[in-house]
């Protein structure tokens, strides 16, 4: 079959990708020389200040008698501890996603008529321009929902009469409305997806009001729209615990940078959509359950501490999975001796494996937990603890509601888009400068060459 000359790289594109790599490559000793904080962050994975944010904090290190030092990871929406926040409304019986979205927009935990009233904000909001579906969606579907994801908004601009209009409430509107209509535009654009290029059959199920965002993603995205209270009950929690995490995270400060520029809603989110897409940021968890499903053919006895702990050498020896050298869902950017996420996730996950019948599993992923980080440790030098992070578990707990793997980082952009639109208005509320950090040039200045001597 021809390759598709859009696509296609030719010699003479490979003749200068060399030539770009060798005139961009920078010696890794200038970092140090000049003291770049490369990833923003110094070694510790502490952070270089860039900004300041009243939203979330994220924290990994105590102060013991007057020293730094690593601690059980915390984190906190606009102050409220998230483990406070999940078992209040677990064990009232509530869905957390829409109750947590007001907190972090509002900076207040709503009461029941607050609560209520922007539930019904949100509701109504639920539904897309006439014919979007039909003209945006199941045309040119795309084989990655995140580009179609970032594609809707983008096309929702021409629709919106005050798309360019960066006052607050009317920003507030369009971060609302983007937040209620994510689910719609991520499963529609799946299902069109299977049916065009998968010959699979094609529902499209209109969201009922009366559910929860996280009820609502199960009832449209499958044939039936059923699932039990378990499941959606964990769908839920998977939604609160990644809707944010600190103004530093990609996402997060890319929805600043954009919004310093005053450039409109849609443009900041496509963009903060393009940054979660990353393997590096929103893809991880898929990365876990490919991983996974190699160890499990590789590995005879599930139990076996120390057939699992040979596999675990493998990884990081890149002679195992994708030989990158990483033990997926094992360390974290800023955490060290865990992520509050990943210990409040755990219990629920091992309760809906027992649910779904996949208890071994579930041992599994725990007897990998806790090798990973002794392996980490023995294998290479560290400058901090590591422990697991949120990706580790909520992949196998996609896995388990049945979500395609195409879905997974879109779940994580359907939870995050109220992060996004809480730091975007906390960026316009305090009218702040363009963001425009430095960058040291090393090159050496040179004379200008004419054409025949060259």
């Amino acid at each position: 079959m021809e390759q598709n000359i859009f696509s296609r790289i030719t010699p003479e594109i490979i003749a200068l990708t060399e030539l770009s790599a060798k005139s961009n490559l920078i010696e890794p000793e200038l970092f140090t020389k000049y003291d770049v904080k490369r990833g923003l962050r110094d070694l510790n994975g502490k952070g270089v200040l860039a900004g300041l944010t009243n939203i979330s904090d994220v924290r990994a290190t105590a102060t013991v008698n007057g020293e730094t030092v690593p601690a059980d990871g915390k984190l906190y929406y606009r102050g409220y501890d998230v483990e406070d926040l999940v078992a209040g409304f677990s064990k009232e019986n509530r869905f957390g996603f829409e109750e947590i979205t007001y907190l972090l927009l509002f900076n207040k935990l709503p009461n029941v008529d607050e609560l209520a009233s922007f539930v019904k904000i949100l509701s109504g909001y639920r539904s897309l321009p006439t014919s979007f579906v039909r003209d945006i969606i199941m045309k040119a579907p795309s084989i990655d929902m995140m580009n179609a994801l970032a594609r809707s908004v983008l096309t929702l601009y021409s629709y919106d009469d005050r798309a360019d209009d960066t006052s607050l409430s009317n920003v507030l509107r369009q971060g609302l409305q983007l937040i209620s209509l994510f689910p719609l535009l991520t499963i529609y654009g799946y299902q069109a997806y299977c049916h065009y290029h998968d010959g699979k059959s094609l529902f499209i199920h209109k969201p009922l009001p009366e559910l929860s965002t996280a009820e609502n993603i199960l009832h449209i995205l499958r044939p039936d729209s059923s699932y039990t209270p378990l499941e959606a009950k964990l769908l839920d929690i998977a939604l609160v615990l990644h809707m944010e995490h600190g103004g530093g995270n990609n996402s997060s400060f890319t929805t600043h940078v954009v919004t310093s520029t005053l450039t409109d809603t849609y443009s900041v989110i496509a963009a903060a959509i393009g940054s979660l897409k990353g393997p590096r940021h929103g893809g991880a968890n898929i990365k876990v359950v490919k991983m996974f499903e190699e160890l499990k053919k590789e590995i005879k006895d599930w139990t076996d501490e120390d057939e699992v702990s040979a596999y675990l050498r493998r990884l990081l020896h890149k002679e195992a999975f994708d030989r990158s050298g990483l033990i997926y869902g094992v360390g974290h950017a800023i955490y060290s001796k865990s992520d509050p996420r990943a210990e409040i996730f755990r219990s629920f996950v091992a309760t809906l494996s027992d649910e779904k019948g996949l208890r071994d599993e579930f041992n599994l992923y725990a007897l990998v937990e806790k090798l990973g980080p002794q392996v980490i440790a023995a294998e290479r030098q560290m400058y901090k603890g590591v422990s697991t992070n949120v990706d580790f578990y909520s992949g196998f707990a996609y896995s388990m509601l049945g979500l395609p793997l195409e879905l997974y980082t879109p779940i994580f952009a359907i939870a995050r888009i109220s992060g996004w639109i809480a730091h975007r208005m906390e960026e316009l509320t305090n009218n702040g400068k363009i963001i425009r950090p430095a960058y040291k040039p090393i090159g050496e200045e040179k004379p200008y060459i004419k054409m025949p001597n060259r």
